[in-house]
């Protein structure tokens, strides 16, 4: 098989419709569906294009971050519609792979959709093959907004206190996550291989079929090739147990973010405290047993684990890249890239960072975020950004 196959990166992927959050769009939608400022404290399932709004401020007023399942797919598009929006592809892997291309490093990616948009936009140097027997295109609608955005409801004004990005979704494709019959025969040929995307699937005996399915294709991994999971928002949250538990025994890395650190413990946890960070690396630890645990927040990028100190360059390449993207999105440039990483890193993260180390020893490594103030930020895909920088690191190792 060609080099390619050697950074195998799935198993999903989608075309996105991205959104910029506005207040007078915001503004119109809450005067004509009457909705009331109590409705964003306890937001209930997304059937329908009020609920979607109801969703979306309810996050605005915390700068929280979050991905849901979506009942009416048109729901979707009619609010695309509402705003100026572009069409990009999406899913972790993929971006992921989109990241790598752009640092010369090759990958295959494992989709379970393809459209003439994914073949239009594909990275150049990226191989592809699909579960798919026909085309589909079912769009996810991501949803970016900027701090201090301001929407009124009410007497009551939201202030947004975070830029962040959300996520929903209306996929069939990515809801049943077929995997190829060849992947097994391609993944003998793997060096890294990426795990991302079954936070999609609704139907619980369907996600054990193919736990069991994947597993089986992973026994023709080769011994030394590194395996890294990337979590995300679960759209049935009891899954996220389920995925866990059938895998964890064949993950070397386990990457969240800190949304996603928070939902399992059940607590709000201040990222710049270390003695809150040290007790919920122990928590969290007790629930993700993976021999290496990666968290990636806005504030700091960490390992946590034996092999924790072999992973300080891959930490530091995916936060150098998640901001060179937080900054200047899409097209930034190798001068860019270069900039970023003369940027003055975030005097609090710094002093966090070498207080987690000093207080947690060899097990840890911490790499400190940037300070950076951007009037514009792009929100969407620093996580999966960050993690095609981190496997670029891994990557020319191995491959």
């Amino acid at each position: 098989m060609a080099d390619a196959s050697r950074v195998l990166l799935g198993l999903g992927g989608c075309v996105d419709f991205e959104v910029k959050l506005t207040a007078g769009v915001l503004e119109q939608l809450v005067a004509e569906y009457g909705i009331r400022l109590p409705e964003l404290d306890s937001p209930g399932p997304v059937a329908n294009e009020r609920d979607l709004v109801v969703s979306i401020l309810g996050y605005v007023a915390r700068g929280g971050g979050g991905e849901h399942f979506v009942a009416s797919a048109p729901a979707l598009e009619t609010f695309a519609g509402r705003f100026p929006h572009r069409q990009t592809l999406g899913g972790t892997s993929v971006r992921a792979g989109i990241l790598l291309d752009r640092l010369g490093i090759p990958s295959t990616l494992h989709l379970v959709s393809v459209n003439d948009t994914v073949r239009r936009l594909v990275p150049a140097s990226a191989e592809y093959f699909s579960s798919g027997a026909e085309d589909t295109l079912y769009p996810h609608l991501i949803v970016q907004y900027d701090k201090g955005l301001r929407v009124s409801v009410g007497d009551v004004v939201l202030e947004a206190p975070f830029p962040n990005r959300l996520i929903y979704v209306n996929d069939p494709a990515n809801d049943t996550m077929a995997l190829t019959g060849d992947l097994g025969e391609r993944l003998s040929q793997a060096s890294v291989f990426l795990i991302s995307g079954f936070n999609a699937m609704r139907d619980k005996g369907l996600l054990g079929e193919r736990m069991k399915a994947l597993r089986e294709h992973m026994r023709q991994l080769p011994p030394e090739a590194v395996t890294y999971f990337e979590d995300a928002a679960y759209h049935e949250p009891a899954f996220s147990r389920t995925v866990r538990e059938a895998l964890i025994d064949r993950i070397d890395i386990y990457g969240l973010n800190e949304d996603e650190l928070q939902a399992y413990l059940g607590r709000s946890v201040d990222l710049l405290s270390v003695r809150e960070i040290a007790a919920a690396l122990a928590d969290i630890r007790v629930l993700i047993a993976a021999p290496t645990l990666v968290l990636h927040t806005k504030y700091w990028a960490l390992a946590v684990g034996d092999r924790a100190p072999s992973y300080a360059e891959a930490l530091d390449t995916g936060t150098v890249m998640a901001a060179t993207r937080y900054v200047h999105g899409d097209d930034f440039t190798d001068e860019d890239v270069a900039a970023l990483r003369a940027r003055p890193r975030r005097l609090e993260s710094v002093g966090f960072a070498a207080a987690l180390e000093d207080r947690l020893g060899d097990g840890v490594r911490c790499v400190p975020g940037f300070e950076l103030d951007v009037a514009c930020p792009t929100t969407v895909g620093l996580g999966d950004t960050f993690v095609g920088g981190f496997l670029s690191a891994l990557a020319p190792k191995v491959c």
